[in-house]
């Protein structure tokens, strides 16, 4: 943010995956923060919503210019969703959190699993930076599988039989898509870690819930 600044560069920040409850960039000294509203924030996977923050001499220059123009402003059913999911968006914050950290303690010790890629892990490559940073991570992670094949990691993600497979996240159902469901299988190389990857959302279920349906998946393999 110093090194934008001195140049006068804008600097814009994805805050997302922390919410402003874990991290608030513009402490940082980020200028603009952006926030989909449709994870966290609205918390049930029933809105489409997006959030823009920053001084109010930059907001008013977006309002009164292209925002006006673009068909940005949010309908009123979708902002009362909104603020629906804002009054309890720190407990179930802290929810995902603890059962997130029990996941991934899960994820770690597992013969069939290589790696768990997770900000507040201590193995993970910036971890100090993220809990210098971060006051909490949520409940979005990546694991690699081993596995050989696509049809290996696609049958483990299909006899999942709670854990969903689907994209997004935030919401109260726990979801999980593969790194190769947009790898041709001729492409497909079991040697680069990337092909093998899982993103893994866990969400308001029981841990022990979750953690079996794991467990069950894996025994199939």
């Amino acid at each position: 943010a110093e090194l934008a600044k001195s140049e006068s560069i804008v600097t814009i920040c994805d805050n997302s995956y922390c919410t402003p409850i874990y991290q608030k960039p513009i402490e940082f000294g980020i200028d603009m923060v952006l926030q989909s509203a449709t994870k966290y924030i609205g918390g049930h996977s029933d809105t489409v919503a997006g959030v823009l923050s920053g001084s109010k001499e930059m907001i008013n220059k977006i309002f009164n210019s292209e925002y006006m123009n673009i068909g940005s402003g949010i309908q009123p059913f979708n902002a009362w969703l909104l603020i629906r999911g804002l009054r309890t968006l720190p407990m179930r914050l802290e929810r995902i959190t603890t059962s997130t950290q029990k996941v991934v303690s899960y994820l770690k010790q597992h013969p069939k699993v290589e790696e768990v890629i997770f900000p507040f892990d201590e193995g993970f490559p910036q971890y100090d930076l993220a809990k210098k940073q971060m006051k909490g991570a949520c409940g979005l992670l990546t694991f690699i599988i081993k596995a050989n094949t696509t049809d290996q990691i696609e049958k483990f993600c299909e006899n999942l039989q709670h854990i969903l497979m689907a994209v997004s996240w935030g919401g109260h159902e726990s979801l999980i898509i593969p790194k190769c469901a947009s790898i041709k299988h001729e492409d497909f190389d079991a040697d680069n870690k990337e092909h093998r990857m899982l993103r893994l959302y866990v969400g308001l279920e029981e841990t022990d819930y979750l953690i079996k349906d794991m467990e069950q998946a894996f025994e199939s393999l």
